[in-house]
């Protein structure tokens, strides 16, 4: 007899129905075919012990499993499910009219418990659109998939639920997620704010313009001037995530595995901190069997690198091409997988290696030489490419032990979202483009227009700074960020100044 069941490859953040096929025949063989990996092909023994183990008989048959379609290789543990299934059904132990019309997927433990899998939410998301009637998985997965309209989704303890499900001997009740709800329920709240910092209000205003506009930063100053501090705040003045951006991010955690069983959608911005010892794979992605990197983790959040000088250079210029195009492309020789990673860089360092180089109080032991040597070690296409440098200097005493309350991160965020809400209106007809950051150079040319003064004050900036085509785009959409945050219509001589000064490490005194 033969029975077809269904389940799901993923590849990148999404997935492809697969078709498990099991014919039963005189024989007393087991067969797997259709370009399996290791963990697949090991399936065969697990199921038989699940299926055993749960009071059900294995056929002792030639059994052929067939992955279809074969060219396209099956990696990990989800068809272990479906492929039980299919089994059971060829020889008759469970009723088979249902099978084909949900969707299964889970890994299957020797005592026929379910375990999670990776990917729920994109299986789920193509489960839905290719017009299955329900989805079947583990039920610490369930979560995840029910956020998903239109689509009936079971959560399963035990193999033997899943045969009294298709059987109908046992009622079991969709899993039901108020999305609505769920997306609302912990948005804003967070452990730091921007209040808990004295002082440094040129810095704070340099992140809000970075918020505002979604712009890269780099903080250069030294040592305990409160750098790390201030950047792990950011993410407390971003605007709250959209819906797409919340099913976007999701994704990408859920084919990481990353996701726990009581999340069902991520509701705050991603922030990522890896540490500097990070390899190139571990940052943009990859592997044998590829997964999302540390970039596409930091989708729609912040990426904070902090000591940015002490991070391989190899992995700090794997990093340029994602920062333009806003998404990773690993290829294989049998595929090619694509993550997203629209992020916001955020980078920190010392200017030299004592860290006092420019320091107000403190001389600097390091010669110019090293100093310029130091600074070399981020190449200036990677610079090119940050959009804010803002030079961070110690918190005078009286600043610090002050007990005048400093603004606090909900008051700035509002003035974010009012410059983000101008930016959604401005983009409307911009398919995939929310905020200045994103605008390519035609959209630049055509939106940040200036005027004659404002033409020379950058023309004259430029050839003082030395500054390449691609810095001027970015002095460009960090003035029409200003522009929004100011409430201004069109970019203002002031916008300009206040743009071109955020280019720290151009200036001559930094050059050694």
């Amino acid at each position: 007899m033969l029975i077809k069941t269904y389940g799901s490859a993923v590849f990148g953040v999404n997935a492809l129905t697969i078709t498990i096929e099991v014919s039963i025949s005189s024989g007393n063989k087991y067969h797997i075919v259709g370009l399996p990996d290791n963990a697949v092909k090991e399936s065969l023994k697990r199921v038989e012990s699940a299926i055993q183990s749960s009071g059900f008989k294995m056929p002792r048959q030639k059994i052929v499993v067939n992955l279809s379609p074969a060219d396209i290789r099956k990696e990990g543990t989800s068809y272990d499910l479906p492929i039980a299934i299919g089994i059971l059904a060829a020889s008759g132990q469970l009723i088979s009219e249902r099978v084909a019309e949900v969707l299964i997927a889970g890994e299957l433990s020797l005592d026929g418990g379910i375990q999670p899998v990776k990917g729920a939410l994109p299986i789920a998301i193509q489960a839905a659109e290719t017009g299955f009637k329900g989805f079947i998985l583990p039920a610490e997965n369930s979560r995840e998939a029910a956020v998903v309209d239109n689509l009936l989704v079971y959560g399963m303890h035990h193999l033997k639920d899943l045969v009294a499900f298709f059987n109908g001997t046992a009622i079991f009740n969709p899993v039901l997620v108020d999305t609505k709800s769920e997306f609302t329920k912990d948005t804003g709240f967070y452990d730091h704010d921007f209040s808990d910092v004295n002082g440094q209000e040129s810095i704070k205003r340099a992140l809000e313009i970075a918020a505002a506009g979604g712009h890269n930063v780099i903080l250069i100053g030294p040592p305990g001037a409160g750098k790390t501090m201030l950047a792990k705040r950011l993410p407390t003045i971003l605007p709250p995530l959209s819906m797409q951006e919340a099913l976007e991010t999701t994704k990408v955690y859920s084919v990481s595995g990353k996701l726990n069983a009581a999340t069902s959608l991520m509701t705050e911005r991603p922030f990522r901190n890896p540490h500097h010892s990070i390899s190139d794979v571990a940052l943009v992605g990859g592997g044998a069997n590829p997964q999302p990197g540390e970039i596409s983790m930091a989708h729609n959040g912040v990426l904070f690198l902090d000591e940015l000088p002490e991070f391989k250079r190899s992995v700090l210029e794997v990093m340029r091409q994602p920062l333009e195009d806003r998404k990773v492309i690993i290829s294989r020789a049998r595929l090619s997988v694509e993550y997203p990673a629209s992020f916001m860089l955020i980078a920190a360092m010392n200017p030299c290696p004592c860290g006092f180089y420019n320091h107000p109080d403190k001389e600097c032991g390091c010669s110019p030489w090293i100093v310029q040597k130091y600074l070399s070690k981020i190449s200036g296409p990677l610079m090119d490419r940050i959009d804010l440098h803002v030079e961070v200097t110690p918190v005078h005493f009286d600043e610090l032990a002050s007990l005048r309350p400093s603004e606090k991160s909900a008051v700035i965020r509002k003035r974010v979202i009012s410059a983000r809400s101008k930016q959604e209106i401005r983009f409307a007809e911009h398919t995939g483009l929310y905020y200045n950051a994103q605008m390519s150079p035609a959209q630049v040319r055509k939106l940040c227009k200036i005027n004659g003064e404002g033409l020379e004050l950058v023309k004259k900036a430029m050839e003082k700074l030395g500054l390449s085509a691609r810095a001027y785009d970015r002095i460009l959409k960090v003035s029409r960020t200003i522009a929004d945050l100011a409430g201004t219509k069109n970019i203002e001589l002031e916008h300009l100044a206040e743009a071109i000064h955020f280019r720290s490490l151009d200036r001559d005194n930094w050059a050694g």
